[in-house]
């Protein structure tokens, strides 16, 4: 089966991991940076590009009922448009920093997420840890992830303007 850019549905999916896995490492070196002061903007480019083309390319999977990737998709959007217009259209100004770095990290979250639960499910050795998706181990690196998200908000939010 060919998917809408005319590669093999496993194709297309290793390149959507490749996105996925480029967005989320950028957002991490992004956010870690900037809570210790410093403002990486190629960083910062390439997490935003790549998590919208994450959700883009989500989209081009076989058509599946609406269920939590087309949802998780589509606030991703929506959350990365408001980090959009606070970047660009209000120049991180005022209110704007705080409204990027939240929206921004939200969305690093729920790529986050995605990453754990797809790890779940596709790598065999955690599989075997969390077979039914609603583990203490899945659970618990969950929770961890957010505790990440968490941490790095709170120390972009309390630090002045980079």
């Amino acid at each position: 089966m060919l998917t809408n850019l005319g590669l093999s549905l496993s194709a297309f999916t290793e390149l959507h991991v490749v996105i996925s896995l480029v967005g989320i490492a950028a957002g991490l070196v992004f956010f870690v940076a900037l809570a210790g002061g410093r403002w990486l903007s190629l960083m910062n480019g390439l997490f935003l590009v790549f998590t919208i083309l994450t959700s883009v390319t989500g989209f081009l999977f076989p058509p599946k009922p609406i269920g939590p990737p087309f949802i998780f998709g589509v606030v991703s959007l929506v959350v990365l448009a408001v980090a959009l217009y606070a970047l660009y259209g209000g120049k991180l100004a005022g209110g704007w920093r705080r409204v990027f770095l939240a929206t921004a990290l939200f969305a690093q979250w729920l790529n986050m997420v995605v990453l754990v639960v797809q790890s779940y499910q596709k790598i065999p050795a955690l599989h075997a840890l969390a077979p039914l998706g609603n583990e203490p181990a899945l659970l618990a690196t969950q929770g961890a992830v957010a505790i990440v998200v968490l941490y790095l908000a709170w120390t972009t939010l309390r630090r002045p303007a980079a």
